[in-house]
């Protein structure tokens, strides 16, 4: 598993910009498929044939977009104002290493020296628009022979395993649900099912749109990445899940409510296999569950790994939090076929 969210974290995937990613999915994911395809907005299909068939499909989806920027026009001086694609913290941005582009250019995201700031300038955390990448161009002239308008701008960060059974890197969300996915399809399933990687979720859930009317599945399970706050100074009642708490499954959040007959049935599996979960207990957020409501019915299941300092060039995840959402996402095809059986 590290290996594969090594793979995974490495490569690029703006919103709109997922190819990388999608191919590296796609030539995993071959071995293991009946079916394999792309739609129009670029979300990689895979179908495994199970032990049984249910009556109507039951899906899998996680994310195959991070958190990025585009770069929106260059500077007479060479640096390159930016727009976010996705919800990022200008604050956790200054002096970040940054790779620009499919030539992956480096650069260092920027900010006028203190010593240039007033004193009111210094009270508040600095806007995107004030904020610049610096790859070192000398003219405007000099900039553009290595960056257009339009490319892509995503974190350089290295991906690493530290402490106890830690991980670290960029785009933990949602290469940890593409990874579980993955691993999932190596297994034997119970029933059939479709496994989705969509695009755009972090601009609102873009390729999840289409899945649905395509599938038309009984049921769907998200697996996607959420906000793990039990960090200093945060109280326990405001935390709305911990590392080291196992698999995070939701309630409702800004974008969904979910099933809670399917949901039942997974948690007491989960507890009948010793599996360990948590509640989400916040709303704030929304997942690609946010896209299928608008669609046919389906009964819908919100499973995350609770990740620290998420949409940040540095989030951090707990292994056995991973492992224990695999095994619920399992779970899930045993549960969602028996509804549909």
């Amino acid at each position: 598993m590290i290996k594969l969210l090594k793979d995974l974290c490495t490569l690029d995937g703006v919103p709109g910009y997922e190819k990388e990613v999608r191919e590296y999915i796609a030539q995993a994911a071959r071995p293991y498929a009946n079916e394999i395809f792309t739609d129009a907005l670029g979300s990689l299909f895979v179908f495994k044939s199970g032990q049984r068939t249910p009556t109507r499909p039951i899906m899998l989806c996680a994310h195959m977009d991070e958190v990025g920027f585009l770069v929106k026009s260059i500077t007479e001086d060479g640096m390159l104002k930016i727009v976010a694609s996705g919800g990022i913290d200008p604050r956790v941005l200054i002096g970040r290493k940054m790779q620009v582009g499919k030539s992956k250019i480096p650069g260092i995201i920027s900010l006028k020296a203190i010593h240039l700031t007033t004193i009111e300038e210094r009270k508040k955390a600095p806007e995107l628009k004030t904020l610049y990448i610096d790859i070192g161009a000398t003219d405007k002239e000099s900039a553009e022979k290595l960056v257009r308008v339009g490319d892509y701008a995503v974190f350089d960060s290295e991906f690493a395993s530290f402490g106890q059974n830690c991980i670290k890197g960029k785009a933990l969300d949602d290469r940890i649900g593409c990874a579980v996915l993955l691993k999932l399809l190596e297994c034997e399933l119970a029933y059939d099912c479709w496994f989705v990687f969509t695009t755009g979720e972090e601009i609102g859930a873009r390729g999840a749109m289409s899945s649905i009317h395509r599938l038309n599945p009984g049921c769907i399970g998200v697996v996607d990445s959420t906000t793990a706050s039990d960090v200093p100074d945060n109280p326990a009642h405001l935390r709305s899940t911990a590392m080291r708490e196992g698999a995070v499954i939701s309630l409702i959040d800004s974008g969904a409510v979910y099933d809670h007959t399917l949901r039942q049935r997974i948690t007491d599996a989960a507890d009948r296999e010793c599996v360990k979960w948590q509640y989400r207990t916040r709303i704030e957020g929304a997942t690609d569950a946010s896209a299928y409501v608008y669609g046919t019915g389906a009964k819908m299941f919100g499973l995350s790994t609770p990740v620290r300092y998420i949409h940040c060039a540095n989030s951090v995840a707990y292994l056995p939090d991973i492992a224990a959402v695999q095994k619920i996402a399992a779970l899930f095809i045993e549960e969602a076929g028996g509804m549909n059986a």
